[in-house]
């Protein structure tokens, strides 16, 4: 799901770009596109999903917006001609303006959340008394005194 995101991030605001720029209009395509692209972004963060997941995208996402810095010591790390396109064009923007920066540690923070490295809760190592149906007087009653708030 990351590697999409990250597709769906360049190519939308690439084309956003290259829309913008020639012909003076809004690219519907491209918006839909960074939209679908943060509905991903929203569901890799959500919690229900495992923090693998967005572990794993934060730190992809954090290592292409480490690579302005990286670049500003001399060293050239993403090669010319390496993306066609739009997609070039909007790995330039959304790197640079430290977009990829702000997703992954985004991303790093939401796994660092110890509620999702919880496991479920381990079945009981005693058996009920009631069988598996359970007890037949729940729910508590409240008519009972002992119930009543």
């Amino acid at each position: 799901l990351p590697p999409l995101i990250a597709a769906g991030l360049m190519y939308g605001v690439g084309e956003i770009t290259r829309t913008m720029a020639v012909a003076f209009s809004v690219s519907w395509p491209g918006l839909g596109v960074v939209a679908a692209a943060g509905a991903g972004l929203a569901f890799l963060a959500g919690s229900r999903l495992s923090p693998l997941a967005s572990l794993l995208g934060g730190l992809a996402f954090t290592a292409l917006g480490a690579v302005p810095v990286i670049e500003l010591r001399g060293t050239r790390v993403i090669p010319d001609g390496l993306l066609p396109g739009s997609l070039a064009s909007g790995l330039q923007t959304v790197t640079y303006s430290g977009v990829m920066l702000f997703v992954g540690v985004a991303l790093l923070v939401v796994s660092a959340f110890p509620s999702r490295w919880r496991s479920l809760e381990r079945p009981s190592a005693y058996t009920s008394d009631y069988g598996a149906s359970g007890s037949p007087y729940l729910p508590e009653d409240v008519t009972r005194p002992m119930y009543r708030e």
